[in-house]
């Protein structure tokens, strides 16, 4: 009789193993943000082009080019027997505002149980367009981190155990960002958006990615000029890997996946 019992008890504990083995290879996980994630992704070829009219079956560009396409082929490669589903919902141009108008249907609806948000750098760049012709105008910091609380207050309300990454927007002094007049203070816009960002991530217990930090360290000894971020704000393929290996990192040490 003792002997049954722990054969059954023993059953149940490896079945449960498996479950739970299984349900961590069965996850969603979502990319959203602007052209840094975008990459091109469902063949938009760049363009502002909304999610649900992009091509969702040419699996050559489902995920486009960004350091989200690295993450999944790091994965996807390295777990073939797992089912993780990766989503690229990034959209070239759009400001934090931009992501909550399509929040619902790009992230709510899809259920992630994973969500990396990457927002900020357009945001800074149409205030500093405005700015150019009006120098009286002020950015509102605190209702930009208010919608963007509200935003992971939504995930957390449909899923309490979602992951969220969230990381830092940045710059570099390349192309026309540099030779902008307006391009110390953009630089002190987007540390100020960082560090509204990392003080959300601690309030709402996700993880802080610190892409700016990075890439000002990267771009310190750079081989040559532009070889991190060839514009001032769009990585190359090589600064899209660090990203990307900055992402699998911090998601290893935290086991998102």
């Amino acid at each position: 009789m003792k002997r049954t019992y722990i054969r059954i008890l023993s059953l149940l504990v490896a079945c449960l193993i498996l479950s739970n083995a299984a349900f961590a290879g069965n996850k969603r996980v979502l990319y959203i943000g602007d052209s840094i994630t975008d990459g091109g992704w469902g063949r938009s070829g760049g363009m502002m082009t909304p999610s649900e009219k992009r091509n969702h079956k040419d699996l050559n560009h489902l995920y486009g080019h960004s350091f989200m396409m690295l993450c999944a082929a790091h994965y996807m490669s390295e777990y073939p027997d797992s089912d993780y589903v990766f989503l690229n919902r990034g959209i070239s141009g759009n400001t934090l505002n931009d992501v909550a108008q399509r929040w619902q249907a790009d992230a709510l609806d899809l259920k992630p149980d994973v969500v990396t948000l990457l927002v900020g750098t357009n945001d800074i760049d149409r205030y500093l367009a405005d700015y150019e012709k009006d120098n009286n105008l002020n950015f509102d910091y605190r209702e930009w981190g208010k919608q963007y609380e509200q935003l992971l207050d939504q995930l957390v309300e449909q899923n309490p155990h979602v992951t969220i990454l969230v990381g830092s927007p940045f710059v570099d002094k390349g192309g026309k960002i540099g030779k902008a007049p307006t391009f110390v203070k953009r630089q002190k816009m987007i540390r100020k958006l960082g560090n509204i960002i990392a003080d959300i991530a601690k309030n709402h217990h996700a993880i802080y990615l610190p892409f700016r930090e990075m890439f000002e360290q990267l771009t310190k000894t750079q081989p040559r000029e532009h070889y991190w971020i060839w514009d001032g704000i769009h990585p190359t393929t090589a600064g899209h890997q660090r990203m990307a290996d900055l992402w699998v990192e911090m998601a290893d040490r935290m086991h998102v996946l």
